[in-house]
């Protein structure tokens, strides 16, 4: 029990019992009990109540106050409400030994009257009112919390992971006929849905003011090229059989062009969609593809352009001339004096005499796991079994910044800059005739159609903008985890290897192995796995 006083009126003197504290309660604060008596307005000399609290120990102490019996003084209870109106803590004074004790009704009036009028913790009340403390405080109103509701989001029904690795057999090969990069679809397939918003629950001060939890925001879909909503909205399918991609936010499905081979019967290929090939993909031949490719053979010597993935199941020979530029990762059972640019991540089974440029990483591994000859540049990262060869042959890795991903950033930024000059100086006119329209005013046919055509600009600006933007943040990130790029080996690093790290480099003099090389203090480090 903490420590707590009384006033004690007396025929002829008015007095204060000091009562110590018990059981590790608090003690008595002397100046409490000197702001009580100077809020009732009743004498007392300074001196003797702070020399008798020095001297209070384990029995209460009796203090005279004046030399004139005082008038009964009822309980007294002081509220104090916190800063943020979320609780009310309450404390009592003692009555005088000849005044009243409040009851529950006044109790509750007092608080109502100093502003509390919700939360009442009757448990904490009814405490207090079996067994009174005093000089001790009672949380006795508690506000309640809002709770905030969700928002409601897109569930995609497919795999978004663009990151998507080839299965890693028992055998320790890699099963390229299974990569799960691709997500085929059929007509009427439920491609996404909207996950309704969780509304929120207002909260309550003790005061009674109303506390918003706000509003949860909605969902839309964004979608593209033969994906259409629902009667309701609430879900996204497919109007054609294909592949879904979800582009930023975008979902869209592509139909796949199905071809044996790429050669003499087909001549070169240029389509929109994605580009599946059964067989090769022949010398000095070309695939241009607004998807992904697929190629199930071989390619020998000859170009593949996508936007999005490339994925070569048997390998490719590119005999010194054959090229890879994808805009997504690329995916070979093996390299062989080939050139490869990937705007994601190049994996393979081994890279002999080849020049490989990743915007994500390089992995290399499964049975055969080697990059022998030629140069591999990664942003993010290169991870492979064994590195160089026997032989000495020169093999170049350099991870880090990338000089093509900072020139798409800067091609980007100029790119969203030029058309935000376009918005800009298109915005003024159209907003100043549509007031006219407003207005009733007469606009002559030659101005609408020139409008007409500034609106079209300003549109397509505008989608260039945001799909620039939406490119440019998932490069960003990219270059921000570069900062950390490391070259990972986990079997052999032969001499004649050079690892290249910014604009670091070392040069592997004796052959070492399993280790990791990290650019460390201005020097590029070897460490162990």
């Amino acid at each position: 029990m903490d420590g707590y006083f009384q006033v004690i009126n007396e025929e002829t003197q008015t007095c204060v019992m000091l009562y110590p504290a018990k059981d590790g309660g608090l003690q008595l604060d002397i100046t409490e009990v000197t702001d009580y008596l100077t809020f009732r307005e009743i004498e007392y000399n300074v001196g003797a109540l702070y020399a008798a609290a020095k001297n209070l120990r384990e029995e209460p102490l009796k203090v005279v106050l004046n030399a004139k019996r005082g008038r009964p003084e009822a309980e007294l209870m002081k509220v104090r409400i916190a800063s943020d109106n979320m609780s009310a803590t309450v404390r009592f004074y003692s009555p005088s030994n000849d005044g009243q004790a409040m009851g529950r009704e006044e109790i509750l009036n007092d608080l109502k009257s100093q502003g509390v009028v919700y939360g009442i913790c009757e448990d904490v009340l009814e405490g207090f009112l079996q067994n009174r403390e005093y000089c001790k405080d009672y949380e006795m109103a508690q506000g309640e919390e809002k709770q905030r509701g969700k928002d409601a989001y897109v569930e995609y029904l497919f795999n978004t992971d663009t990151k998507a690795r080839p299965t890693l057999q028992e055998d320790g090969s890699v099963d390229f006929f299974h990569l799960n990069t691709v997500n085929n679809c059929n007509t009427g397939d439920v491609l996404a849905r909207i996950v309704p918003a969780v509304p929120s629950v207002p909260g309550r001060t003790v005061r009674g003011e109303v506390i918003s939890g706000g509003e949860p925001k909605g969902a839309k879909f964004r979608y593209g090229k033969n994906v259409a909503p629902s009667e309701d909205g609430s879900e996204l399918y497919a109007t054609v059989s294909g592949h879904v991609s979800l582009d930023g936010e975008r979902v869209s499905v592509s139909d796949v062009l199905l071809l044996k081979d790429v050669d003499s019967s087909t001549g070169n290929i240029n389509y929109s969609g994605s580009v599946q090939v059964s067989g090769s993909v022949c010398e000095n031949f070309s695939v241009h593809a607004g998807g992904n490719v697929i190629v199930e053979g071989v390619v020998e010597g000859a170009e593949i352009h996508a936007d999005g993935d490339v994925i070569i199941a048997r390998g490719m020979n590119g005999m010194g001339k054959g090229k890879i530029f994808a805009g997504g990762n690329v995916i070979a059972k093996f390299f062989e004096n080939a050139e490869v640019t990937a705007g994601g991540y190049v994996d393979s089974d081994s890279i002999l005499h080849s020049t490989i440029s990743a915007m994500d990483a390089v992995h290399v591994g499964g049975k055969r796991g080697f990059i022998t000859g030629g140069y591999v540049c990664a942003s993010n990262g290169v991870y492979v079994k064994n590195l160089g060869s026997n032989m000495g042959t020169d093999t170049v890795v350099e991870v880090g910044v990338n000089p093509l991903l900072k020139l798409s950033i800067q091609e980007l930024e100029d790119q969203i800059a030029e058309n935000m000059k376009m918005i800009r100086q298109t915005r003024p006119v159209l907003e100043s005739v549509t007031e006219k329209l407003k207005k009733g005013e007469a606009v002559s046919e030659k101005q609408l159609e020139y409008v007409k055509s500034l609106y079209f600009t300003h549109k397509k600006a505008r989608g260039i903008v945001n799909a620039a933007n939406e490119r440019l943040d998932g490069l960003k990130a990219i270059l921000e985890s570069s900062r950390h790029a490391s070259v990972s080996v986990s079997g052999n690093t032969y001499v004649g290897t050079r690892i290249v790290i910014g604009d670091l480099s070392l040069s592997i003099k004796g052959n070492v192995s399993y280790c990791r090389f990290v650019r460390e203090r201005g020097e590029v480090k070897m460490k162990g796995m």
